[in-house]
């Protein structure tokens, strides 16, 4: 008696990649070699950014998505870092914000004007310092602005608030060795991280506790990756103790095993997952791959559904993906990945086929768009905000983006803190200058206010 083979219905079964022409791509650039198993790019709705090689430093560019072909030697790049630049990310609240984390040791957060660069970029906003060694791993908070968490070789991982460049939250002695990718949930609220001992690990940053962790989730030596899916379990790539390249997928609450591990190839590039939460596809792309494979991660076994892969002739050195809210909802893309060739930047669209011209409800639930939930403040103080969520039905339209503007606290408040009986009226000006010229710096309609606030302060010392 033969057997019927029933095939899983999927809207996702027959989504196919393909490659841009040649004329949208973005060539003669010169792709960081660093040794660093980062991405490299990093895309939002207005700019494409990929890490470069630079001589005397570390720098990337940062092209408006139209500025496709060749892109010119001269062509302006940000560059203040005095290291390579290993890790860079697009703040999700601010789409000319962007992070980047250097061999410099220092984490750098800049402004690109609205129209792109027009001249060399080497004054960041804000320097934040607190790593003794490189800083590989650069992610925002998914729903507080200005909240950036910053990993280093120093086994250190760093939570920031942005708007004041304060080092608010450091998780120590947690990781015996180097951390290989860090992730938060979908709240943020919580982060879990892979470690080169082969332990993932959820961490309630705030409380700096470890809630829960799996020893040797991928017994190979080579780099692990983790990644929070939207239904709070967590996705993991690695290696098995064959160099059998592996995927997992873990629920936090019962961490003794995997509900499911899939071997996969034996190819020793490491697997750099991309996750949509809306339609909980995962890609995943192997440094050195010449494909993108993806699977549909369900409730019924086995769990995680091999749909199709995308394969071209070239190796890719990195990949850039691009937010939902960034794809073009009349051709039905559900996904657009940034391919880094040695030489050039190509882009890589993955469709849905549609007969209908019609808005595909299926395909687009509501996603998480740039207004943030909750400010940094309140996050530190223990609140949680859940993504603010849009409807792409008539495309996604961006806003104005507000200038970021970092207020540093001076550290001499602190230091005059416990002596106050000594701090005369000339000191508190001293200190409150100091915080007005930083809000000068990066201000613009306030800079008359800040102007007066300060000539009537030192009226009244001279007073």
């Amino acid at each position: 008696m033969s057997t019927l083979r029933v095939v899983r219905a999927s809207k996702f079964r027959h989504v196919f990649g393909q490659a841009v022409k040649n004329d949208q791509c973005y060539d003669d650039i010169r792709v960081s070699r660093v040794t660093w198993d980062s991405s490299f790019c990093a895309v939002n709705p207005k700019f494409v950014a990929l890490i470069i090689e630079a001589s005397g430093g570390g720098a990337f560019l940062v092209l408006p998505l139209h500025k496709t072909g060749r892109i010119d030697k001269a062509y302006p790049t940000v560059c203040g870092h005095t290291g390579p630049v290993l890790d860079i990310d697009w703040c999700p609240h601010n789409d000319q914000v962007i992070a980047s984390g250097s061999e410099d040791c220092t984490v750098m957060v800049w402004q690109i004007p609205e129209n792109g660069l027009v001249t060399n970029l080497s004054e960041p906003v804000v320097v934040l310092e607190g790593h003794s060694k490189r800083v590989g791993i650069i992610t925002w908070h998914p729903t507080a602005r200005n909240v950036l968490l910053s990993a280093g070789c120093d086994n250190l991982i760093i939570i920031w608030n942005v708007g004041t460049g304060e080092a608010m939250i450091q998780l120590e002695e947690m990781h015996p060795d180097v951390i290989f990718s860090a992730c938060w949930n979908r709240n943020g609220s919580l982060i879990c991280t892979a470690c080169k001992d082969k332990t993932i690990r959820i961490i309630d940053p705030r409380k700096e506790e470890v809630i829960g962790e799996k020893e040797k989730a991928h017994e190979g030596a080579r780099p692990m990756r983790a990644i929070f899916l939207s239904d709070g379990n967590i996705f993991t790539t690695g290696f098995s103790r064959m160099s059998e390249r592996q995927l997992a997928l873990w629920n936090p609450q019962a961490m003794d095993e995997p509900i499911t591990v899939h071997e996969m190839d034996t190819s020793n590039g490491v697997l750099l997952p991309f996750y949509d939460p809306d339609t909980s596809v995962v890609y995943l792309c192997g440094k050195g791959d010449s494909s993108i494979r993806y699977f549909e991660i369900t409730d019924e076994a086995p769990f995680v559904h091999y749909l199709n892969s995308f394969a071209s002739k070239e190796p890719q050195r990195g990949m850039g993906y691009m937010p939902k809210r960034g794809l073009d909802v009349n051709k039905c893309e559900i996904a657009r990945f940034y391919k880094l060739h040695e030489r050039k930047c190509e882009p890589i669209i993955m469709t849905v086929p549609r007969k209908s011209d019609l808005f595909q409800d299926d395909l687009y639930p509501d996603t998480a768009g740039p207004d943030c939930a909750i400010e940094a403040e309140d996050w530190f103080e223990g609140k949680d905000g859940e993504p603010i969520l849009i409807s792409l039905k008539n495309g996604y339209v961006p806003g104005k983006n507000r200038d970021l503007k970092v207020v540093k606290k001076n550290i001499l408040d602190n230091k005059l803190s416990n002596t106050t009986e000594k701090t005369g009226p000339a000191n508190k000006c001293a200190s409150s200058i100091v915080r007005e010229k930083k809000y000068f710096m990066f201000g613009g309609k306030e800079t008359l206010l800040v102007c007066l606030t300060v000539i009537r302060q030192m009226i009244k010392v001279s007073q």
